[in-house]
């Protein structure tokens, strides 16, 4: 369609160097564990046959790191947004190890599973964030028109463009989201459509193998994994 993207890819950043299992929603210093690197350079494997002609990332390093692996594939330089950083609910219990957030913020994760469209304490709302995210996927959209734009973000952040981006409920939020490395491809348009769904252990090149292929966004709430 004219003015608009061919696809724009929503790509979570690569696995996070993180042993002690920290929260570490913007705290410096946590860059991509050795097998998110490799995660990256797949990523970047998968994209690069495609006219990629734009990538956007977060500011935080571990998206970064990863929109450079795709740069290094398509030879595409990386471009910083901070309206794709992590959602600001995280950063209540950054610097926290996961299995401490239930004892030192009781009912926080609960609620954040079971309705988190709904959480008081949090300093944006799942809306504010899912507008911001797609308020930038849209743009970039209408100013890369033609090729491909990357997005490089957090798993929040991308599960809540979607779902505002194709028109689904934001209560599926925890209802399959991506993983490390994973890319959403989504095909602009009047009513945007997921055109494909990735992760690492599929297919390296975009459409090379069987495994390129179309998936229902199902699934069943998981435990957070810090975006």
């Amino acid at each position: 369609m004219s003015g608009m993207a061919a696809l724009v890819h929503l790509v979570r950043h690569a696995e996070v160097d993180n042993p002690a299992h920290l929260v570490y929603a913007d705290l410096p210093g946590f860059g991509l564990s050795p097998h998110g690197i490799e995660q990256a350079k797949r990523v970047g494997r998968y994209l690069g046959p495609r006219p990629v002609v734009a990538i956007w990332s977060s500011p935080l390093e571990r998206a970064l790191r990863t929109g450079e692996a795709i740069a290094a594939r398509t030879g595409v330089p990386v471009k910083v947004d901070p309206g794709l950083t992590e959602w600001a609910v995280i950063g209540r219990w950054k610097g926290h190890a996961w299995r401490d957030i239930p004892s030192v913020f009781p009912g926080d994760l609960e609620a954040y599973l079971e309705h988190p469209e709904n959480l008081p304490f949090a300093g944006e709302s799942l809306v504010e964030m899912a507008d911001r995210m797609a308020t930038v996927a849209r743009r970039l959209d209408q100013e890369h028109p033609h090729g491909d734009v990357v997005i490089v973000s957090h798993q929040d952040p991308i599960q809540s463009a979607v779902l505002r981006l194709i028109g689904s409920p934001l209560s599926g939020l925890h209802e399959g989201k991506p993983g490390h490395g994973a890319v959403v491809s989504l095909r602009p348009g009047p009513a945007w459509r997921v055109e494909t769904e990735w992760d690492p252990g599929d297919s390296p090149r975009f459409g090379e193998k069987p495994g390129f292929r179309v998936l229902e966004r199902a699934g069943s709430p998981e435990s957070p994994t810090s975006a």
